[in-house]
Order: structure tokens, then C-alpha cells, then sequence
């Protein structure tokens, strides 16, 4: 397999940051741009010209079945085990480990000594705490201390803490070696040119309030869930991709996407396929079959078709929500990048002033507090609706001259907290799912585990309670009591032993929980909980069959204040 002029330049100068400096590079290509022949490229020669051993992290099973794949096609001879539990595999010893982090945190030792450790989407490393991928690296250089650690991602940025590349001792990955823009791809004929145009309707998102630096997801569904605004977005992506072979939607929560495939189907007859992080594996991989192959056109989702999905003719991208991300926001539009036979470009519909917030695609603002401050890196032509940046001064679509920019001050927003110390308020939410994570407390690690139980309400927001099965006392007769309120099996006698039994089966559906917030606390409590049926036993002889790893982006950065022990 013969690379690309960028890709070669890339793989060199890894090679040229691990010869002359003691820290860690990172390697930044476009969504699209084609970051696995690189990763594979340099995993062969790891093995074939320097007799290393490497291991390549990623976190969702399609980049380890993609990383594969190019592995066994340029150096088919290399000894590769895959160490993951989505794709049943668990094999150690190997030249090459391709291992999913959720599988494999915590068997860094069984793997015996490696050189490299490559991490694919390297902006998922957490920036403080002591998560999966920190814990790995800890372990990866006990057995060997001279072990590198090279990062690969789209978005060398996180969303509250900027950069992911910084000095050590403390962060893990310390400069871009090698970096390319998604202008420069495009202008070389190896990505899709783009086109954008703002929704006619406009949304205001000055009253949704923001918590960790994202927009509180179930205000912006209900925000964006009006019969106006979806029926108005329905009816312009309707008609902007007549000619279109291939529309991703990304929709605000289940709720509102729901409702936008109705609106399609019913005002304009259009199938649209619907997929969340609740559709069963058999059904979403057959609806993804589907609009891989053509058959369905439409295809509306709930932020689970990001990273990791590869679908290249789509030629339309519908932004229904807004964002405070950059990462999200260039990683929904970046399902567009990609090279397709018949495919012009990618045509971008933002509904959600996402453009105007981020700026383009190929100059995202990274902001430094929660709004952002400044001029709007990018402007809509009132003409035409394009989104360009915001140096034009005449709309290169259609030659609207724009006057000089206008400087607008907003002003502050109330605050929902209560007006006195001790003042206690409560609020019901739907669950859309529930899951659960063993939790290490990362200022003592010899605490005892806990399971952590996060509470999906809206389309992005949670809310946590822990669990205390390997304490004593008062916190295990707790524990206890919660469990046999939700299910038919024996009392778990540790905390690992219950996390397997849930993602088994063996709980009771949460249905909607009670949240209390008292003034001044930092944190909210779930106080009720109300529950669907307790399940029928476990099938397995010994309960604990294999689980999926769980999803990316909910396993770091819990803070120890927050756990109420």
C-alpha cells in the first residue's frame, strides 16, 4: 500500500521526534485523511525493523476492526492479537496488540514489555485524572520504563481544557510533531470540498445555561424540539438534498429526533432511519447496512454516529442542535470528509449556529471560557445563507458586500440556584439509559472500588450515584438494599462481581429519578428512583457473561468531591 506524500511525512517525523527528544509526539490528520495507514505503517516498522512490540489503544471496536484491517494489508506478516471484548477476542503475546482501553486498562502487565504504545482518537486521553488510558501508561512503564507513547487524532483539543499536547512530567502527550489542515487536504484532492448554509429559522441560545462546559442538553431539546423549528429544518433539508445521494442528521436528544423523522415521513415522504445509543446492536447495524448501501438515504442520529463511523458517500450533513464543543462540532461535520465516487462535495446544514460560534472547519476557535469572547470567527450572507469567514468582505457565492461588523454586548444571566444557603429544590427526569463503571478513587487508590451509576436524562446530560459493595457497615446494608430492589440475584460480594451482573441484565430498568440540589452544594443527589420490572435470572451458569466495553467519554474525570464517602 503505497501512502500518501502527507501520510509519509508524518510517519517521519515521528521517527524524528522519537530520535531527538525524550517526550511524546502527536500526530494531527483531518477526519478522512487517512490516520490508520499511518498508525499501521509505523506499527510494521516497529516490529519488522527495530524488533519492538507495540500496542495500539483505541476506544470504540470499529477503529480496532479498521486498524486491523490495515495492519494485515501492509504487513501481512507481522504476529497481530486483538484484546477486545466487543470483538470477542483476547489474545496476548503478539508483536502487535490492537486492544480496545476498556478491555484492557488493567492488563498492561500480561501484556509483558512493550516499545510504543499508539493511541488512536489520542484527544480522549482525560487531562488530569487518573483514567483508563493513565492508568494503562502507568503500568505499560513499570514493566518498561523507556516505553513512548504516540498520540493520533482529528482534534488536538479538548473541550474544557484546550490543547492536549503540553510539557511533561504531567501531561502525556507534549508536542504535535506533524500536523495537517483540512483546507490543505482538500486543496491536494484527498478530501471533500465543503459547502454550509445556515438554517433560515433562527435559534437563540443566550438563555440555555452550561454545565462542564456543554450546553445543558435537556434545554437545548427542548430549545430545538418545537413544531416550528423542526418542521421548518424538516422542509429545508428536504429540499437542499433532492440531488443529494447520502443525508446524516444529528439531532438534539431521542425525543427530538423522533420527531424530526416523523416530520419527514409525514409532510415530505421521506424515510429516515433513527438510531441512539438505546437501538439494539441488531437493528442499528441493520439500519447502518442500509444507508451504506444506498437503500435509505436519510439517516438521523443522537451523537453515536461520530467517531469511528465511515460511511463515504455522505454528502449532507444537518446540524439540528448547537454545541459549545469544537470537537463534537468538527467531528459531526468531518462524517463528510471523505472521498466518494459521483461525490462533488459535502454540503453542510447548520441549524444550530454552530459555524458562527466555532468558526470554519479549517480555523475552529477553541475558546477560553464557557461563551467565548471576541468577533464571531465566522458570518452568515443575509442573501444567500452561506457560512463564511468572517474576513469577507463581499459573500464569494453570490457577491453580497457586507457593511463594517457591528460590536454587540450580552449581557449576564440569571441563575437557577437557589436564593438561600440550605434551599433545596427537586426535579424528575426521564432515564434514557443507565449504566455502570467500577470506580478507583484517584486520591487513594487503596480505597475500596465502588460502582459508579450514571443516569443518561435528555440527550447528554447525567447524573451519578455510587454504590458501596466492598465497604462494610452502614454503606454495604445500603448497597444491599438497592440491589434487591432491583433484582432477583444474589447480593454481589464485590464490586467488579456486581458491575458484570449489570451490564448482564440482572437490574431493573430505572425509569425516571429524582434529582435534589440544596443551595451552595457543589453537587446534586439522586433521592427516588422509580423503577420498571425486576428481570428474570441470568441464563449463564455463572452470571457474568461477556459485556460490550462500555461507551467512550463517560469513564474519566469524576472528581472525589463529588463521591459522597
Amino acid at each position: 500500500m503505497q501512502l500518501r506524500p502527507y501520510q509519509s511525512q508524518a510517519v517521519a517525523a515521528v521517527y524524528e521526534h522519537l530520535r531527538t527528544r525524550d517526550d511524546n509526539p502527536c500526530v494531527v490528520i483531518p477526519t478522512g485523511g487517512g490516520k490508520t495507514p499511518v498508525i499501521a505503517t509505523i506499527c510494521r516498522d516497529a516490529v519488522c525493523y527495530w524488533g519492538g512490540r507495540v500496542v495500539l489503544l483505541a476506544h470504540v471496536k470499529e477503529l480496532l476492526e479498521q486498524a486491523a484491517d490495515k495492519l494485515r494489508v501492509i504487513a501481512p506478516d507481522v504476529p497481530m492479537g486483538i484484546y477486545s471484548a466487543g470483538l470477542k477476542r483476547k489474545d496476548l503475546g503478539y508483536a502487535v496488540t490492537v486492544a480496545g482501553i476498556q478491555s484492557i486498562w488493567k492488563k498492561a502487565c500480561d501484556l509483558g514489555p512493550v516499545d510504543l504504545i499508539i493511541v488512536d482518537e489520542a484527544h480522549m486521553i482525560p487531562a488530569d485524572d487518573d483514567g483508563m488510558y493513565r492508568q494503562f501508561i502507568a503500568d505499560a512503564k513499570v514493566v518498561n520504563p523507556n516505553v513512548r507513547v504516540i498520540g493520533l487524532t482529528a482534534t488536538p483539543y479538548r473541550l474544557k481544557s484546550g490543547a492536549i499536547c503540553a510539557p511533561p512530567p504531567h501531561n502525556i502527550l507534549n508536542q504535535i510533531c506533524y500536523e495537517v489542515g483540512v483546507r490543505e487536504l482538500i486543496v491536494q484532492g484527498f478530501l471533500s470540498p465543503l459547502k454550509t448554509k445556515a438554517g433560515l429559522q433562527k435559534i437563540s441560545t443566550d438563555d440555555l445555561h452550561v454545565r462542564a462546559g456543554e450546553f445543558v442538553a435537556s434545554e437545548v431539546e427542548d430549545l430545538m424540539d418545537k413544531d416550528g423549528l423542526v418542521e421548518g429544518a424538516c422542509g429545508e433539508i428536504a429540499e437542499h438534498t433532492k440531488d443529494r445521494s447520502a443525508t446524516l442528521i444529528f439531532s438534539s436528544g431521542i425525543r427530538h429526533g423522533q420527531h424530526i423523522v416523523d416530520v419527514l415521513k409525514t409532510k415530505h415522504g421521506i424515510e429516515c432511519g433513527f438510531v441512539t445509543g438505546d437501538t439494539p446492536d441488531g437493528v442499528r447495524a441493520a439500519i447502518l447496512g442500509r444507508f451504506r448501501s444506498g437503500e435509505l438515504k436519510y439517516l438521523c442520529n443522537v451523537n453515536v454516529l461520530t467517531t469511528g463511523f465511515d460511511a463515504p458517500h455522505i454528502d449532507c450533513v444537518a446540524l439540528v442542535r448547537p454545541t459549545m464543543s469544537p470537537g463534537l462540532y468538527y467531528q459531526m461535520v468531518g462524517r463528510g470528509f471523505r472521498l466518494n465516487p459521483g461525490k462533488k462535495d459535502c454540503l453542510v446544514l447548520d441549524f444550530g449556529g454552530n459555524v458562527l460560534r466555532h468558526g470554519p472547519v479549517d480555523a475552529i476557535r477553541i475558546a477560553t471560557d464557557d461563551r467565548g469572547d471576541g468577533e464571531a470567527p465566522a458570518k452568515e450572507c443575509p442573501n444567500c445563507q452561506a457560512l463564511i469567514a468572517a474576513g469577507y468582505q463581499t459573500c464569494p457565492e453570490c457577491g453580497h458586500q457586507f457593511p463594517e461588523p457591528n460590536r454587540q454586548q450580552h449581557e449576564a444571566k440569571a441563575s437557577t440556584e437557589g436564593i438561600l444557603s440550605g434551599q433545596t429544590t427537586r426535579e424528575e427526569y426521564r432515564v434514557s439509559e443507565t449504566t455502570y463503571h467500577v470506580h478507583m478513587k484517584r486520591s487513594d487508590p487503596s480505597a475500596p472500588l465502588t460502582m459508579r451509576v450514571e443516569y443518561r436524562v435528555g440527550f447528554n446530560r447525567y447524573f451519578r450515584e455510587w454504590v458501596c459493595f466492598d465497604h462494610t457497615g452502614y454503606a454495604r446494608t445500603k448497597a444491599e438494599a438497592w440491589w434487591r430492589a432491583r433484582s432477583v440475584e444474589p447480593v454481589p460480594g464485590s464490586t467488579e462481581e456486581a458491575v458484570e451482573m449489570a451490564k448482564a441484565g440482572a437490574l431493573a430498568p430505572t425509569l425516571s429519578i429524582t434529582v435534589e440540589k440544596k443551595a451552595g452544594d457543589q453537587f446534586e443527589r439522586v433521592a427516588q428512583h422509580l423503577l420498571g420490572h425486576k428481570p428474570q435470572r441470568l441464563d449463564s451458569e455463572d452470571g457474568l457473561p461477556d459485556h460490550t466495553p462500555e461507551p467512550a467519554g463517560m469513564t474519566y474525570g469524576i472528581p472525589d468531591e463529588e463521591i459522597p464517602f
